[in-house]
C-alpha cells in the first residue's frame, strides 16, 4: 500500500496543473440552471449543456468511453474486465453566485494554498479530482475487474431531474459514490424537504419590497427590504452593525442586513441575514398589523434552526435533530413569500412537518399559508459493507486518521441509488482562513492541499475496489 500511495503522489504531482486547468475550464462556465431557456438537449439552460458537454469533451481527451443522455446527465466509462460497474457521481451544475463575492465568481483565483470560486468545492473540483483519480489507473495500463463509470450530472442543486432521467434508462451501479460531501464518509442521509410560507395578501403597508437569498437550501449571507421613509422616523443612529439603511430619493429607506452564508445542512455555521432583517423591522416598529403579524412568524422560524419556534422540532439516533432554515425571502404579488429547507430525522414526516407548519402559521399570521413542494425521504446504508469498507480504508491510509462513517444532513446523489455513499471531499473541522467562503456562499473556496489529498484517497479506493465482493 505503501509503495502504490507513492506512486499515486507522484503521479498526482506531474499531473496537478492538468486537474487545475480542468477545474479552471469548468468553473468559467456560469452553468445556472435556466428552464426559460431550456430547449432539446439542454433541458436545465444553457448552462448546464455547456459544462457538460465541457466535462465530456475532458473525459474523451483522457481516452475514456464517453456519452451524453440528452443533456440530462452525462457519463465517461473506463471498461475493466467484467460487466460489474462502480459509479462515481459529481455535478457540474452551481448555485448562483450571489451578491458579496471579493473574487470573480466565474474565475479560479488562486491564492495562499487556496482555489476560490464559484464550483470548485461544489462540485467542479471534487469530480475533476475524481476524474484524474481515475485516470491513475488507466495511464498505469492496469485491467481493472469492474467497468467505473464516472457520471457528470447537470441538475443536483435543483431538483435532480438528472438523475431520475438516468435510472429510468439505465441500470444502478453496483455500487456508488460521489465526491460532493464531506469526509471521511456518509452512509446515511437525512430526510429533506421544503416549501413556501406565504402571508396574507398585503395591501397600503410600510414594507415596499423585500428580498433575501440565492438558493433555498443556503443560509442567506444579505437580505434587504425597502419601507416608507416615514415609518423609520429616528433610527438611523440606532441600526445596528449589520444593518446599513440607505434614504433615497423616492421618499422610501433601504434596509440591508449582513450575516454569515452557509448550506442549509450546517446552519449552525452561518447566521441568516434574513433573521437580522426581520429582527430590525420588528424592533424599529415597521408594519401595519397583518406584516408585524407574519414579520413575527417569520422571527419564529428564524430565531432557531431547529424547527422549535414552528413546532416541529425532533430528533432520532441516526441524524440527531431536525434542522429549518429560511432560505429565499421576495415579495411577489402582495405576498411576503419565505422558503423554507427542513433536513429532518426518521422521527417525522415531511407530511407531519406541512400540517403542523401550517397549522401555525394561520394561527400565528391569519392568512398565512405553508405549502411543501418537494420531499426526499432519509436513507441509510450498512456502514461495514466491503465498498464501504474499502473506501474508509483508503482514507485512513492517507491521513493516517483512525476515521468512522458518519451520517449528515447533506443531500447528495448516493441517496437516488440503490446502494450509494457520500466520500468527500470536504472537511469542515478543518478551519480555513476568514476570506475563504463554503459552498453556495461567495467566494467559495478550497484548500488546494484538501484536493490533492482527496486525489490519493479516490486512486486508493478504486484500488482497494478490487478486492471489495
Amino acid at each position: 500500500m505503501e509503495d502504490l500511495q507513492c506512486e499515486i503522489e507522484a503521479y498526482r504531482d506531474e499531473h496537478w496543473d492538468e486537474v487545475l486547468a480542468d477545474i479552471e475550464t469548468l468553473v468559467k462556465i456560469e452553468s445556472i440552471e435556466d428552464l426559460a431557456a431550456a430547449a432539446p438537449g439542454a433541458p436545465y439552460g444553457p448552462g448546464p449543456r455547456a459544462a457538460l458537454d465541457e466535462a465530456l469533451a475532458i473525459a474523451v481527451r483522457m481516452g475514456l468511453d464517453a456519452h451524453d443522455c440528452e443533456g440530462h446527465i452525462g457519463y465517461a466509462d473506463l471498461h475493466g474486465a467484467t460487466e460489474r460497474q462502480i459509479g462515481i457521481i459529481g455535478h457540474v451544475d452551481v448555485v448562483p453566485a450571489g451578491p458579496g463575492w471579493t473574487y470573480p465568481p466565474y474565475e479560479v483565483t488562486r491564492r495562499d494554498g487556496y482555489l476560490v470560486g464559484r464550483g470548485v468545492i461544489d462540485d467542479k473540483g471534487p469530480i475533476m479530482v475524481a476524474l484524474h483519480a481515475l485516470k491513475f489507473w488507466k495511464d498505469r495500463g492496469d485491467d481493472l475487474p469492474f467497468t467505473v463509470r464516472v457520471l457528470f450530472g447537470a441538475n443536483e442543486e435543483t431538483n435532480m431531474k438528472d438523475v431520475a432521467y438516468y435510472r429510468e434508462h439505465f441500470p444502478d451501479p453496483d455500487f456508488l459514490f460521489t465526491p460532493d460531501s464531506q469526509f471521511p464518509l456518509g452512509y446515511g442521509e437525512s430526510g429533506i424537504c421544503s416549501g413556501t410560507l406565504k402571508s396574507a395578501q398585503l395591501v397600503g403597508g410600510d414594507i415596499l419590497d423585500i428580498a433575501g437569498g440565492q438558493a433555498v437550501n443556503a443560509v442567506p449571507g444579505v437580505a434587504s427590504a425597502r419601507v416608507r421613509a416615514e415609518a423609520l422616523s429616528g433610527v438611523f443612529a440606532a441600526a445596528p452593525g449589520a444593518i446599513s439603511l440607505e434614504q433615497l430619493d423616492d421618499g422610501t429607506v433601504r434596509i440591508e442586513a449582513h450575516g454569515t452564508s452557509a448550506h442549509a445542512s450546517t446552519p449552525e455555521l452561518g447566521e441568516n441575514a434574513i433573521g437580522l432583517l426581520v429582527d430590525f423591522l420588528l424592533d424599529a416598529g415597521i408594519g401595519t398589523a397583518g406584516e408585524r403579524a407574519f414579520l413575527e412568524l417569520l422571527h419564529e422560524l428564524h430565531a432557531n434552526s431547529d424547527g422549535s419556534g414552528l413546532g416541529v422540532e425532533c430528533a432520532d439516533e441516526h441524524f440527531g435533530a431536525l434542522t429549518a432554515v429560511g432560505g429565499v425571502i421576495a415579495l411577489e404579488a402582495g405576498r411576503i413569500c419565505q422558503s423554507i429547507d427542513f433536513r429532518y430525522p426518521t422521527t417525522t414526516s415531511s407530511q407531519v412537518i406541512a400540517e403542523r407548519v401550517n397549522e401555525y402559521a394561520q394561527a400565528t399570521a391569519p392568512g398565512a399559508t405553508f405549502t411543501m413542494q418537494h420531499d426526499k425521504e432519509p436513507f441509510l446504508m450498512n456502514p461495514d459493507s466491503p465498498e464501504a469498507r474499502a473506501l474508509l480504508d483508503a482514507y485512513r491510509a492517507v491521513t493516517g486518521e483512525d476515521a468512522q462513517g458518519q451520517t449528515s444532513k447533506g443531500g447528495t446523489y448516493a441517496r437516488c441509488f440503490t446502494t450509494g455513499v457520500s466520500f468527500g471531499a470536504e472537511k469542515p473541522w478543518v478551519k480555513d482562513p476568514d476570506w475563504v467562503g463554503g459552498m453556495h456562499g461567495p467566494d467559495e473556496g478550497v484548500s488546494e492541499a484538501l484536493l490533492k489529498e482527496a486525489f490519493s484517497i479516490y486512486a486508493i479506493a478504486i484500488g482497494n475496489l478490487r478486492n471489495a465482493n
